[in-house]
């Protein structure tokens, strides 16, 4: 799975709303700054998700954006599907895009693909942005550590 950009900066967002708290609002200059995203692309990004009601936003020289409803009632399964669709790594296994593929009554890795579409649908319906806040954050051993194990290219 690849998050696009547009995932990728809506969840930015969404976490330093979920670090600023219920009250404290965050302009739109500021969550584009905090986070190298393009403010006319966050812009749009901020419309969509007042729209979902994930977020809200208040008018005024000391306006912004705060969430509208408690990180554990978002899930990024919900976040990540909003902007890119499926969760399935391949057509042929996606519930949303579904694209039939000549090979299916003989695909022998058409059963691990399904069962990895299933395994992060799950992960990421679990996984609250409450939750994911507060773990800590990926070093870059730890992404290495795995590559070593397994191999390059993961």
């Amino acid at each position: 799975m690849k998050l696009s950009s547009r995932t990728d900066y809506a969840l930015r967002a969404l976490f330093n709303l979920v670090e600023a708290g219920e009250e404290q609002l965050v302009s739109t200059r500021q969550l584009a700054e905090r986070n190298d995203i393009p403010k006319k692309f966050l812009e749009q990004i901020l419309m969509e998700m007042k729209q979902k009601g994930w977020i809200v936003s208040v008018t005024g020289k000391r306006g912004g954006y705060r969430l509208g409803k408690p990180p554990g009632q978002i899930t990024m399964g919900e976040v990540i599907r909003h902007f890119d669709g499926s969760l399935a790594p391949i057509a042929c296994v996606s519930s949303t895009s579904y694209k039939c593929c000549s090979q299916e009554a003989v695909c022998r890795f058409r059963r691990l693909f399904l069962d990895i579409r299933n395994y992060a649908a799950r992960s990421m319906d679990e996984a609250t942005l409450e939750a994911v806040f507060k773990a800590e954050p990926v070093t870059r051993e730890e992404v290495f550590k795995e590559a070593l194990i397994y191999g390059a290219g993961i």
